[in-house]
């Protein structure tokens, strides 16, 4: 509405510069257009969402494989670097020799993976009142 959307609606604004600094605004906000626009907005608008969510399945559909790829890669390695990324692309496992599955350094991703770290336990209460569960 306010940058003009489609071909139809054209190089337009169709959005009001006033803006209420109240919460009920949508009740205050008067309408400065007819009907028939609006309905031409909202037609316009529903073919762009459906558009987008076409084009977002197709290139989920097309490109199955990398997008399960990089799924198994984070599920292993819990961050991946850009060049892990690209390799992951190309059709190529990312290698991490050492154990601690540390990205090459460099890379500015944080340490993480399968390493994890372990809570202290909670000290034992020396007065016997730790917290019991109910029966």
């Amino acid at each position: 509405m306010e940058w003009g959307m489609s071909e139809k609606l054209g190089r337009v604004r169709y959005k009001s510069n006033e803006q209420e600094v109240f919460v009920g605004r949508s009740v205050t906000q008067s309408d400065h257009m007819s009907d028939e626009t609006a309905k031409l907005i909202d037609e316009e608008v529903r073919k762009l969402v459906e558009d987008g969510e076409t084009t977002a399945r197709k290139m989920i559909k097309d490109n199955a494989e990398q997008f399960e790829a990089i799924a198994q890669a984070l599920l292993e390695y819990e961050t991946l670097t850009g060049d892990e990324l690209r390799e992951l692309m190309d059709g190529k496992q990312p290698f991490r020799p050492s154990d601690d599955d540390t990205p090459p350094k460099g890379t500015g991703v944080p340490k993480a993976g399968k390493t994890v770290k372990k809570k202290p336990k909670p000290k034992a209460d020396p007065d016997g009142l730790e917290p019991q569960p109910e029966s």
